[in-house]
């Protein structure tokens, strides 16, 4: 569980890929085997420590200028498996969806145009050279997307509340499923999806994620986390939250034929993530 510091950086939650280090090209295995012995491992509050003091400089630095050689690690049925931080990768990506989330005089504040249009370069001239580059860890601030919640069931729903007292913990709220469940949930959830409605961006994403779950090797681990979102949500509100009952509820439902159940399922999560997005904007 995450120690609280004084410097806690929300918020954000996190779907991740641990891949075992057999699906690592020999080179890169022995790095991570290495890696995997530290007893210093870091955490995700460390990486985005990290991301925020380089856009203290003037100009800032939106993308690290060399690749994060750290990852974060956990063991399945006594194999190690690692989940490669990448975040020069992510940078880039997540520089291209800035614009939609920050209006233009905002992010020219933000981020100068010059550097983002020279970090867009370096994407581009980077790409060339590895056009099948993907992440391991896929991010979503101020909320978890719906169809995220598709991949994992209740029962494997990890809660852990805030410690006290010297020393204190934040509260975690994580799933972890194998791969081969997380692919099967998917392919599921689509097929009961497009037998009722038409194609929209609840299938749209679902689609995006099981292409995402395709790139990995099947003995991975999923893991949906909510990061640093646990603390934009009153305690009393996280460890109610059941999100993917609900969503495996609605899927359930439609494949049915069961409207009003899947619509009631639907309500729920709407009204608990409207009320966390609502925060973004609150002073």
């Amino acid at each position: 569980m995450p120690k609280v510091s004084s410097v806690i950086v929300p918020y954000a939650a996190y779907l991740r890929v641990y891949e075992p280090l057999a699906a690592f090209p020999e080179e890169e295995r022995g790095h991570w085997t290495r890696y995997a012995r530290r007893a210093d491992l870091p955490t995700y509050q460390d990486e985005l420590r990290r991301s925020l003091a380089d856009l203290l400089p003037v100009p800032p630095v939106p993308v690290p200028v060399h690749e994060s050689a750290d990852a974060f690690v956990t063991e399945v049925d006594g194999v190690v498996c690692v989940c490669p931080w990448r975040t020069r990768l992510r940078g880039w990506q997540a520089l291209e969806e800035l614009p939609e989330d920050f209006p233009g005089p905002v992010l020219d504040a933000l981020l100068p145009p010059v550097v983002r249009r020279q970090s867009a370069q370096d994407y581009e001239r980077w790409l060339r050279r590895n056009p099948d580059a993907r992440p391991w860890i896929r991010t979503a601030t101020w909320q978890v997307p719906i169809n995220w919640f598709v991949l994992v069931s209740d029962a494997e729903r990890e809660y852990e509340k805030a410690g006290d007292g010297e020393g204190a913990t934040a509260p975690v709220l994580r799933y972890r499923t194998p791969m081969v469940q997380a692919r099967r949930r998917v392919a599921r959830g689509l097929r009961a999806l497009r037998e009722a409605m038409d194609e929209g961006p609840l299938i749209d994403g679902l689609v995006d994620v099981g292409r995402w779950l395709e790139e990995f090797h099947p003995r991975s681990l999923v893991e949906l986390d909510y990061g640093g979102l646990v603390h934009a949500v009153p305690s009393g509100e996280l460890e109610d939250d059941h999100s993917a009952a609900d969503v495996a509820e609605g899927i359930e439902a439609l494949r049915h034929g069961d409207g009003a159940a899947a619509g009631a399922a639907y309500g729920r999560l709407v009204e608990r993530w409207r009320a966390v997005r609502d925060r973004r904007s609150a002073n």
